[in-house]
């Protein structure tokens, strides 16, 4: 395989867009058209407007409705049966082993300890 037909894309620098957007600027100017300075500070919101976020509708479209495959869903079904059949095995349950308890006095204080099996 050559270099020559291997093509990389070269990705896009910053640079690369500001050249872009200037010329479009420029372009722009030729045409006609002029740039308003604003001066620093001023908003592009008017005060009394309600916030962005509340006038975009975000589902517009109607509902569609889905497409069912009915064979997906009974392997589906099935699946859930069997699995609602199935009880879990009962663990064995260990030999209870033996374990430490205090003993204490009338006053709290701790007597001695003892084994005992449960």
């Amino acid at each position: 395989m050559s270099w020559d037909s291997v093509l990389v894309k070269k990705p896009v620098s910053k640079d690369d867009i500001r050249q872009e957007l200037q010329q479009e600027v420029e372009s722009f100017l030729e045409q006609g058209g002029s740039v308003q300075r604003i001066p620093q500070g001023i908003s592009g919101k008017e005060p009394g407007d309600p916030p962005v976020y509340l006038n975009r509708r975000l589902f517009v479209e109607p509902r569609t409705e889905r497409t069912q495959i009915p064979e997906v869903i009974a392997a589906i079904d099935a699946r859930r049966k069997e699995q609602r059949k199935r009880t879990p095995e009962r663990k064995r349950s260990r030999k209870p082993q033996p374990r430490r308890k205090i003993i204490y006095d009338d006053f709290g204080e701790p007597l001695r300890k003892v084994w005992v099996e449960d």
